[in-house]
């Protein structure tokens, strides 16, 4: 099986109550690839990148599986930059700068290689954007995954609702779905989404966990309790990582899988969140994944009987 990443690869400047960290590798592309590498070994990329962008990144992400055949590297320019500063329940932050820079004209070129992929996770991008690389797709995926923000159903709903008539599962906070919903009931809120056009709605809901929604059924996964949170960021797309690499080893779509598939995304955003950007997924391992898995299994099993 493979999967095609489209997403912004960034620098970052993070503050925390846990220390500052400067101009350091970011970007939804960066992390769902990386997340996604520990389970397939054909992950592609799609994004753009100035020539500020280290090589020796991508030549890491190429030696973990991932094709940066589609990133662009736009000469004479700089990447895309964000700065943050996360308060003390690190749920909520400000954004102290953001420079788009290549990110303001980016039209994505979908390779050859990439072009008759299985799976397709589209991240935080303009809904135009996300349009036109499934329109550059010479096969349908076999599933679409799509990642948004307030900000465009703010300022581009026409384009999202166009967009969301196209893909499979959608994965948003439970902000964002109240907002895109107009319901304050995440119930109520999921049964409108999945009738905009997703077969199925997932609500990230940080350190409480996540729901997942289809026309029939619901699921709810917990996140699991950590002593320490050093850097949330990112973790939203480490999570959509997880879950898209998981769907893409086991090649099985079925709802059921899917609830396999959160666990494993939750558990590696577990990980990002113990380390300032991608540092602590850049070094997990097989056994480090398959044991914090089992503790997701062992927060939410229980025996009880009814007789």
């Amino acid at each position: 099986m493979s999967t095609l990443v489209v997403g912004t690869m960034a620098f970052d400047s993070l503050e925390t109550p846990f220390g500052k960290a400067e101009r350091i590798i970011g970007g939804s592309a960066t992390y769902i690839g990386l997340a996604a590498s520990n389970f397939s070994n054909d992950v592609h990329l799609v994004s753009v990148v100035g020539d500020d962008f280290p090589q020796e990144q991508l030549e890491d992400l190429t030696r973990r599986g991932v094709s940066s055949e589609g990133v662009e590297r736009k000469k004479g320019e700089k990447s895309f930059f964000w700065s943050g500063k996360y308060h003390n329940d690190m749920n909520t932050r400000d954004t102290l700068d953001t420079q788009l820079n290549v990110l303001e004209d980016f039209q994505p070129k979908v390779p050859d290689s990439a072009s008759e992929v299985d799976f397709l996770m589209l991240g935080n991008l303009t809904p135009s954007v996300q349009m036109d690389v499934i329109l550059q797709m010479k096969t349908r995926p076999k599933l679409i995954l799509l990642d948004t923000r307030n900000f465009w159903m703010d300022v581009a709903l026409d384009e999202l609702h166009e967009v969301l008539k196209e893909i499979d599962v959608l994965t948003i906070n439970d902000e964002e779905a109240r907002q895109l919903s107009g319901e304050f009931s995440l119930l109520k809120a999921a049964r409108k989404i999945l009738s905009m056009g997703p077969n199925v709605l997932i609500i990230k809901k940080g350190e409480h966990g996540a729901l997942m929604f289809n026309e029939k059924e619901a699921f709810f996964a917990p996140a699991l309790p950590l002593e320490e949170v050093f850097d949330p960021t990112g973790a939203g797309d480490t999570f959509a990582g997880g879950l898209v690499g998981h769907l893409d080893a086991t090649n099985d779509i079925s709802f059921d899988n899917m609830k396999r598939g959160i666990i494993y995304g939750s558990a590696l955003a577990s990980f990002c969140v113990e380390k300032f950007g991608t540092e602590r997924v850049e070094e997990l391992t097989r056994p480090e994944i398959e044991n914090r898995v089992r503790q997701f299994i062992d927060l939410t099993q229980v025996e009880i009987n009814l007789d």
